[in-house]
C-alpha cells in the first residue's frame, strides 16, 4: 500500500465514509453514555430529554427550539412497533435517519398530522404483513436513528411535553430478540487508522445504497472491503504514515467543503436548503420523492453528505425545516464577539410552524453559555420588542446591551468566533424559492 495513488484513496475514503463513521459514533454515544440532557438508552428504547438543550449538550448544531426524544433502533431483532399520541396540533417530528445519514421517513405535524398513530418499523428484507391501521416504515439499514423534536414554549410547557414523550412508545415484536448492536473495531488498530477500521466493519454490516457500492469497492486497495482480520493491525511504518497523512488531508478537505461549499449564498448567508438532499433511494412515509430535493451530481452528493454530517448531523430536509447559516458580517469579515452586530428581519421569516436564530461556537458548533441562558431567539421568545413597522431588530454581542430594546432582543455570542443558524420550521415556498431574502448581519459602528 505504499503506492502514492493507493494511499491517496484514504483521503477520498474519508469524505465517503465520514457520515457513516461520525453518525455511528454518535449512535454508540447515545446508547452507552447519553448526550447532555438525553440520558443513555438501550437500542429500541427512547431517550427523552426533559429540558431544552443548553451548552452541556455537546452535540454538533443542536437546536434550542424543541425538546429531544432520541431512539437508536436495531432491527436485527426484527420489527419494532411505534406508537405516537395525539398532540392536539402541537408541532413535533420524528425524523428517521439511516446509518449513512439518509433521511428516509418522517412522522409528525407536517408528514402524518398530529392524531395518534401506529407504525411498524421493519428491516430491509422483511416480508411480513402488517396489521390493520398500521403504517410500515422499511429501514434501509438495520441500525438507524429516530430523531424526535417536540415544540416547547418554555419551562411552563415542559410537563405537557413530558406527557407526550411518555406516551410515545417502542415495542419489539419478538420480545426474545437481542440487538446485535454495532460491530466492535479491532482493539489493536492504532488511533491513526481507527477511522478506516470503523469504515471497514460498519460499511459491511450496514451496506450503502446500491448506487454507492462501486465507489465503496474502489477503496479495496486500502483494505476497506476486506473481511475477517483487520488489515490495519500489521501495517509497515511507511504504510501507516502514508495512510495517516492522507486521512488528515481528507479531514482538511472536509473542513474546506464545509466552510466553502457549493450552497448558494445571499448576504453572507449560506443557503443550505439542500444540504440534506443526498438521499436518492429511500422514501418511506413523510419523505418526499421529488427531484427538487435530490442532489443529482454524484460527486457533489458525496461531498455534501459529509459536510452536512460534520456541520449539522441529523438535520432535516428543507420541506421540514430549512436551515441557513453565516460566518461573516456585511463586510465579509468573520463574526467575532469582540464586535457588536445587528440583523433586522423585515418581514420575519414566513413559516407554517415557527423560526429561530441560534448561536453556535466555532469550530465546535456547540451552544454558547451566557449570563441570561439565552441560546436562541425567535418568534416564540418572551419579551421581544418589534419595531414600529413590525420588523424585528436583533442585537448580537458578547457584552450585554445597555439599551432596553436591544437588551430585550439580545442574542449573546461568545468572545471569539461564532456562527449563527437561522431555522425555519415548515417554511413557506417563498423561503425555498429564495424570494424571501434574509439580510446580512451588520457590524455596528465602533
Amino acid at each position: 500500500m505504499t503506492d502514492t495513488s493507493r494511499t491517496e484513496l484514504a483521503a477520498q475514503a474519508y469524505i465517503y465514509g465520514f457520515p457513516l463513521v461520525f453518525n455511528l459514533d454518535q449512535v454508540h454515544r447515545y446508547v452507552h453514555d447519553g448526550v447532555g440532557a438525553n440520558p443513555a438508552a438501550p437500542f429500541n428504547t427512547f431517550s427523552h430529554a426533559r429540558t431544552l438543550a443548553g451548552p452541556a449538550d455537546t452535540f454538533v448544531t443542536i437546536n434550542n427550539d424543541t425538546v429531544y426524544s432520541m431512539a437508536q433502533i436495531d432491527l436485527s431483532v426484527g420489527p419494532v412497533a411505534l406508537h405516537v399520541p395525539d398532540t392536539d396540533g402541537r408541532y413535533y417530528v420524528l425524523q428517521f435517519v439511516d446509518a449513512w445519514t439518509n433521511n428516509f421517513a418522517y412522522v409528525g405535524h407536517r408528514a402524518t398530522g398530529t392524531k395518534s398513530g401506529d407504525f411498524l418499523l421493519v428491516p430491509p428484507t422483511w416480508t411480513g404483513t402488517p396489521t390493520a391501521q398500521t403504517t410500515v416504515i422499511r429501514f434501509p439499514t438495520t441500525v438507524a436513528s429516530i430523531v424526535g423534536r417536540w415544540a416547547c414554549g418554555g419551562d411552563d410547557d415542559l410537563p405537557a411535553v413530558h406527557a407526550l414523550q411518555d406516551a410515545t412508545t417502542l415495542t419489539v415484536v419478538d420480545s426474545a430478540g437481542a440487538p446485535a448492536g454495532l460491530p466492535v473495531p479491532d482493539s489493536e488498530v492504532s488511533q491513526d487508522h481507527l477511522f478506516l477500521e470503523k469504515l471497514r466493519i460498519w460499511s459491511q454490516a450496514f451496506p450503502p445504497a446500491p448506487r454507492d457500492r462501486e465507489l465503496q469497492d474502489s477503496f479495496s486497495p486500502i483494505g476497506v472491503t476486506e473481511h475477517g482480520a483487520s488489515p490495519y493491525v500489521s501495517l509497515s511504518a511507511d504504510d501507516a504514515a502514508a495512510l495517516a497523512d492522507r486521512l488528515t488531508a481528507g479531514e482538511k478537505n472536509l473542513h474546506e467543503a464545509l466552510t466553502h461549499g457549493s450552497s448558494p449564498e445571499a448576504n453572507g448567508w449560506k443557503l443550505t436548503f439542500h444540504a440534506f438532499d443526498y438521499n436518492l433511494d429511500y422514501f418511506e412515509v413523510g419523505a418526499i420523492d421529488d427531484p427538487q430535493f435530490k442532489i443529482a451530481d454524484p460527486r457533489l452528493r458525496i461531498i455534501e453528505r459529509a459536510a452536512a454530517a460534520k456541520g449539522g448531523l441529523w438535520g432535516n430536509h428543507p420541506y421540514e425545516a430549512a436551515y441557513i447559516m453565516t460566518y461573516v458580517d456585511d463586510q465579509g469579515t468573520q463574526l467575532n464577539g469582540n464586535r457588536t452586530y445587528t440583523i433586522r428581519l423585515d418581514p420575519t421569516p414566513p413559516v407554517s410552524a415557527f423560526w429561530s436564530l441560534t448561536m453556535y461556537s466555532v469550530p465546535d458548533f456547540f451552544l454558547v453559555a451566557n449570563p441570561i441562558d439565552r441560546y436562541s431567539i425567535g418568534d416564540r421568545t418572551p419579551g421581544i420588542v418589534h419595531d414600529a413597522d413590525g420588523a424585528l431588530t436583533i442585537t448580537i454581542s458578547h457584552e450585554e446591551p445597555k439599551d432596553a430594546t436591544a437588551k430585550a432582543n439580545w442574542l449573546p455570542c461568545p468572545r471569539g468566533d461564532f456562527r449563527p443558524v437561522l431555522r425555519m420550521y415548515e417554511p413557506s415556498p417563498a423561503v425555498l424559492d429564495q424570494s424571501y431574502v434574509v439580510p446580512a448581519i451588520t457590524r455596528s459602528r465602533e
